[in-house]
């Protein structure tokens, strides 16, 4: 399926969803590694600013079949050669339940219009963010990637499905693919070129930064009943930067064995609760955040931890990182940069 030129640095990569907070930074490691980028994004909830200036970027829809032929043609994608990377969609678990139609719409319908326009024009590698929301409830203390796949929420069967379709369509079409499945994802971009953006969201290191920082009053903790250690929900936090190194080894490892397609666990394996990342964010920012506790949310599980085994048996993936304390410093050092980019 891949060309004889197409390897690291060469095969040129469409990003869907690269003005937003994991796609950006996505977008980063690619250049950074030398690959050919090209970026899609309908900016609902991206943003035009974390896209380099340089950068070929279109404003449109991923379901816009069209458009995604002309993007395929102009860059060099297709008949064997390039990938997309495909982070566009709808992330807010509590939403998804109150508006399923929403994230089949967005996550599931649009995913399959994407998939289509890729095997129609011969792109022959396809990575997908995905979820640890695949996993529901799990039964094990850390979630490896054979664990059932049984959802709690629409935004995890939506990302399921998509899992589904790559499947299938890998088997009957010359296209290998590589499901992330995403734990936690905080922090951002060490050189301060991007991070977490979105007004309102409800990453809770990204809420307490800006609690730390006077933007809300207080941070909410979502039931204190959970069968956990403190009785908070307990999540493995992985950085964004480390998340998307992990990426672009996933696509070398495409392009290297195009008979191979993966489905892997990004996490640390080690799951704090949420009274321990506020600790950390009062340590890091010496600034007490009030807490104020609440019943649970529907469609949250108590744990989520990852078993992260076969990504580093898989791929030369080595965390730079993995701390907690570093994870936040990060995120507060962006959350200060944004204020000079909007009062810019």
């Amino acid at each position: 399926m891949s060309g004889p030129s197409e390897g690291p640095g060469a095969c040129p990569v469409l990003v869907t969803g690269g003005a937003g907070y994991i796609g950006s930074h996505a977008v980063l490691a690619l250049r950074d590694a030398g690959y050919p980028v090209a970026v899609i994004d309908n900016l609902t909830t991206g943003f035009r600013f974390a896209v380099p200036e340089d950068m070929p970027f279109y404003e449109g829809d991923i379901a816009d079949a069209a458009l995604l032929a002309r993007i395929f043609a102009a860059h060099g994608m297709g008949d064997g050669v390039g990938a997309v990377m495909h982070f566009a969609g709808s992330i807010v678990v509590p939403e998804s339940v109150e508006n399923p139609l929403k994230y089949y719409h967005n996550n599931t319908a649009k995913s399959r219009a994407l998939i289509e326009a890729a095997v129609k024009a011969g792109v022959p590698h396809f990575i997908f963010s995905s979820t640890a929301a695949t996993y529901g409830v799990p039964e094990v203390e850390r979630v490896g990637e054979d664990c059932p796949q049984v959802p709690i929420n629409p935004y995890g069967w939506s990302k399921l499905m998509t899992e589904r379709m790559l499947a299938d369509t890998a088997f009957a079409h010359a296209l290998n693919y590589c499901a992330l499945r995403y734990f936690n994802v905080a922090g951002a971009d060490p050189q301060g070129r991007s991070g977490q953006s979105t007004a309102g969201a409800t990453h809770l290191i990204k809420v307490a930064v800006e609690a730390a920082l006077g933007k809300r009053d207080h941070v909410a903790v979502f039931g204190t009943d959970y069968d956990t250690p403190d009785g908070t929900g307990v999540r493995d936090y992985i950085h964004v930067s480390d998340l998307a190194a992990a990426h672009v080894l996933a696509l070398e490892a495409l392009v290297a064995d195009p008979g191979r397609s993966l489905q892997m666990n990004c996490g640390y394996g080690r799951g704090f609760s949420v009274m321990e990342v506020l600790d950390a964010v009062d340590r890091v920012t010496n600034t007490p955040i009030e807490r104020r506790i609440g019943p649970r949310r529907a469609g949250d599980p108590g744990c989520l931890v990852s078993d992260n085994a076969r990504i580093r048996a898989t791929l030369p993936w080595e965390p730079r990182y993995a701390d907690l304390d570093t994870i936040v410093r990060h995120a507060l050092a962006w959350e200060r940069k944004l204020d000079a980019i909007h009062r810019g």
